[in-house]
């Protein structure tokens, strides 16, 4: 079980730590000095909470995340009253397709969690196997304590964790989950890790290590975005960019988002779409530069053209 401290909002070294009503360290908060949450960091807390929600679809993921948070609060508020608290293992397990959004939400985690006092920086560090697995014996284990120590305060996000068992018994890979079961325990207070790659991979590797099935008890499924969702993903990103879609152009995007799963036994989602939108703008970019004259208008506006010419994007 992975203790939480609840550190203050400038960090701090548990000098407000609290024991349970049974005398033990098991969950460890904010000392009653100071108080309620200051007018700041609930500003702070109201804006991440409105990014997470701004993210298109993802309801089920939102779920997941505002339970985090309602449980974490209400065990502070229950603190104050004298109750007895709860701790909760806050490692993680991210399952879904490349550009469903598993990164983002770590990001908006990481930040909600050092606001609320869970963790005192909140920041993400993303790796791989190839981060973790040294090509020599005492190399694994170095190179994933140094990986372990870049993330305390904040989240560990390993990408494509099942790749690191994927060698049996005899790959450096085992070392580096052992090197991590050992960093979880060494770093109760101050460090929470996420797992993430494809759902089927995801449960095999997890069958497959009950040492690390007990010790993440939070998995979050990010399935695939529906066209229209892809559709409102495309918009956003033209919006932050000050760009817009023709009529034409928007339904030849919707024609290329439609036969998408085509190209890929794993579908590429948000990333594949972004990829098209700045492709497009490059197109449009080579088009304007042959014009004489060049209105505000044609800044603004991608032609079908230039959505068409994007397609090969998303099939290479």
């Amino acid at each position: 079980m992975v203790k939480i401290k609840m550190w203050h909002a400038t960090g701090g070294n548990g000098a407000g730590e609290k024991l349970d009503t049974k005398g033990n360290d098991k969950i460890l908060l904010i000392s009653d000095k100071h108080g309620a949450k200051s007018v700041d960091t609930e500003n702070k807390v109201h804006e991440i909470k409105k990014e997470l929600d701004s993210l298109v679809g993802l309801n089920n993921v939102k779920k997941h995340i505002n339970e985090i948070y309602a449980f974490m609060e209400i065990q502070k508020r229950r603190s104050r009253e004298k109750l007895h608290t709860e701790s909760q293992a806050l490692h993680m397990v991210f399952k879904g397709n490349p550009g469903t959004g598993k990164t983002t939400v770590a990001r908006i985690l990481g930040k909600l969690f050092r606001e609320t006092g869970i963790l005192p920086k909140g920041h993400l560090v993303e790796v791989e196997r190839a981060d973790l697995v040294g090509e020599y014996i005492g190399h694994t284990a170095q190179k994933s304590r140094d990986q372990i120590k870049k993330s305390l305060g904040g989240i560990l996000f390993i990408d494509e964790a099942y790749s690191l068992a994927r060698g049996g018994e005899k790959d450096f890979g085992k070392e580096a989950i052992d090197t991590i079961v050992k960093g979880m325990e060494d770093h109760k207070e101050n460090l929470i890790i996420i797992l993430a790659g494809y759902v089927e991979e995801m449960d095999r590797f997890m069958q497959t290590n009950p040492g690390l099935r007990s010790r993440f008890p939070i998995h979050i499924n990010f399935p695939d975005y529906s066209t229209d969702e892809l559709l409102a993903i495309a918009d956003m990103l033209l919006r932050q960019r000050q760009y817009s879609l023709s009529s034409g152009s928007r339904e030849e995007l919707r024609l290329i988002i439609e036969a998408m799963p085509r190209f890929y036994e794993h579908n590429g989602n948000a990333r594949s779409v972004r990829n098209l939108v700045e492709r497009a703008m490059r197109i449009q970019a080579v088009r304007l530069m042959d014009k004489k004259e060049i209105t505000r208008e044609d800044l603004l506006m991608l032609s079908r053209e230039d959505i068409s010419g994007a397609r090969d994007s998303v099939q290479n």
